[in-house]
């Protein structure tokens, strides 16, 4: 973990530089994509965010092809044999689960990655071909764009590359998560409601009254708990949102792809609310708004530095463009640039002038200059976990994560949250805790519900609310989890967690309280101990022992950690813990038994 990120905490300072290609194009909004230029990426992860192959910019060629992962070349297609089109819709099938339901072919493309490109006959023919194999596994196919390379030949050769989606049989559709975060009055709940209603604004704010859960924000216009809204897409990338579907219902019917955007809160005096839906609700990217008519200002370079260090991937969508000139567009483009580049963050910002482009940004993280071209980036933005390592969770007891509580007239008590690990399934017996006393309570599952639709079986990563019928909501509260009975949950009133103090006005000591949030736990907690150290100042390392005040916690090593106390804030993960007891059934299931 990088201690740099605290410069984005401190002072302002947007000084550092890094050598990059980077223009600026006129155009209604702006969005900004980063890729880290320092990270050691995975196979699949190279493959997939390498490709960029503008003919004039750009050598002709890519990556070679990654034996894993969902990206695959394919030079031609063109009249396979019986033998040969079984194989090739098998392997179609492989790539589709790599990519957990999408795949992504470059056609007239060769296995080392050079791009040979064919004729206009032969890129018709392979297509059809590839039509027929999507058709064979169930799938569908959208041609995302056509290129002409560099080729020294008479005959113009083009290379094609092409989305192939198919929704796994065990799901409805395929789901990604993206927290929405940026300074307030930067247009946040705004954007999400002419993206999700299908209608521009009227300039006073009517986009966002149905995002807003409490009088004062429509009041105020102002977020301050946090709130959902859902964007479709179906199997040929068009929107279904709100304009077409009059319920959530419907639009997870329609939809073959859901996008569930986190609406949270800009205001610094709701921070607590939006590192709660960051640590979380595990979203998949973090989509920073920052106004075009008042830069990074406020919270802005606060909750890009906490996305950062909870190693959220971050997309970045400039707003109210039309309210400014251009020069002042690009003059937040270039402030943006310049906080991107400096050593705390190492990003590389790109930009994107074109439909075209928006394809690749969705692949390699760029810009997209208008309202369109970011349905587009969503439409392709893939998952960045592998189908194994979904299965691996899936493997694993049951663990349900609680972050909101209910009380539901003829239904009764429900829980919101996130299935971290396991699957889960209406009539399942599990345990929820700690309580003050570091029980937990048995309860049954009665029936689950995905983005308002009914639910049979939830699996790790996705986000739900479960129905719990009679069971007393008093016993209940957020940071619980509901696990496995099998599991013998661990939990604890201290643990050990290696820090870096991001910001401190003057030094950090035992004896000092913050708020920790790991996950979805987030309460005051004292420090107890800093090894090898009296105190610590901005930027400093150390293992240091937290105990929590109110109640005993279940925690993992390796969790994530945040805290924050006024301007004090820190990161880092936790390394040990210290267990009160392994699982206790509280004293009327004692008593039953």
């Amino acid at each position: 973990m990088d201690a740099r990120v605290s410069e984005l905490f401190g002072s302002g300072n947007d000084s550092g530089s890094q050598d990059v290609a980077s223009n600026v194009l006129p155009g209604n909004s702006y969005g900004v994509a980063l890729k880290k230029s320092c990270v050691k990426m995975h196979k699949k992860s190279k493959s997939r965010f390498a490709r960029n192959f503008k003919p004039s910019n750009n050598p002709p060629y890519l990556p070679p092809e990654a034996e894993e992962g969902n990206i695959e070349y394919k030079l031609k297609l063109i009249n396979p044999t019986q033998y040969r089109f079984e194989h090739l819709a098998t392997q179609m099938k492989w790539r589709l689960q790599e990519g957990r339901g999408e795949a992504v072919y470059q056609i007239g493309v060769e296995d080392n990655g050079i791009l040979a490109g064919l004729s206009e006959e032969d890129l018709r023919t392979s297509l059809n071909t590839l039509h027929e194999l999507a058709e064979k596994v169930g799938a569908d196919i959208t041609v995302l764009r056509e290129r002409e390379v560099d080729f020294d030949s008479d005959v113009p050769r083009k290379i094609a590359e092409v989305l192939i989606r198919k929704v796994p049989d065990d799901q409805q559709f395929l789901d990604l998560r993206v927290a929405v975060i940026g300074n307030v009055d930067s247009g946040k709940s705004t954007l999400l409601g002419v993206l999700t209603q299908g209608e521009l604004d009227n300039g006073r704010g009517r986009a966002r009254l149905n995002l807003f859960r409490h009088l004062h924000e429509i009041q105020t216009g102002r977020t301050s708990s946090i709130s959902f809204e859902i964007l479709g897409f179906n199997s040929k990338g068009e929107v279904v949102n709100y304009s077409e579907s009059r319920t959530a219902e419907e639009i997870c019917e329609s939809a073959s792809k859901m996008i569930t955007f986190i609406d949270l809160a800009g205001h610094h005096k709701y921070l607590k609310t939006t590192i709660f839906g960051l640590t979380s609700y595990c979203p998949d990217f973090a989509m920073l708004v920052v106004s075009a008519n008042t830069g990074i200002a406020g919270t802005t370079r606060e909750h890009l530095g906490i996305a950062m260090a909870l190693k959220v991937p971050i997309f970045i969508v400039i707003s109210k463009v039309d309210l400014c000139m251009r020069a002042t567009v690009e003059r937040t483009v270039r402030q943006l640039e310049r906080v991107l580049k400096q050593p705390g963050c190492n990003k590389v910002p790109m930009v994107v002038s074109s439909t075209d482009d928006a394809v690749t940004a969705a692949q390699q993280f760029a810009q997209s200059p208008n309202l369109d071209l970011i349905k587009v980036f969503l439409n392709i933005i893939p998952p960045l976990s592998n189908s194994k390592e979904q299965e691996e969770l899936m493997q694993q007891l049951t663990e349900f994560q609680v972050d909101e509580i209910y009380t539901v007239p003829e239904v009764g008590t429900v829980v919101g949250g996130t299935l971290s690990s396991g699957i889960c399934r209406e009539g399942d017996d599990l345990v929820v805790g700690p309580t003050d006393l570091g029980q937990f309570h048995k309860l049954t599952i009665e029936s689950i519900q995905r983005n308002r639709s009914a639910c049979r079986v939830l699996r790790a990563g996705q986000a739900a609310t479960l129905a719990l019928g009679n069971f007393e909501r008093s016993l209940l509260r957020k940071g619980m989890v509901m696990v496995s009975p099998e599991m013998d949950p661990t939990i604890c009133w201290m643990f050990e967690a290696e820090i870096v103090l991001l910001f401190h006005a003057k030094t950090f000591h035992k004896g000092f309280q913050v708020t920790v949030h790991i996950g979805n736990v987030r309460q005051t907690a004292t420090v107890e101990a800093v090894f090898g150290k009296e105190e610590l100042r901005t930027g400093e390392k150390a293992v240091v022992v937290f105990k929590f005040l109110k109640h005993p916690e279940y925690l993992k090593v390796g969790a994530k950690l945040l805290f924050r106390e006024g301007v004090t804030k820190g990161i880092g993960h936790v390394t040990k813990l210290q267990p009160i007891a392994q699982y206790r059934p509280s004293q009327s299931e004692d008593d039953e038994a």
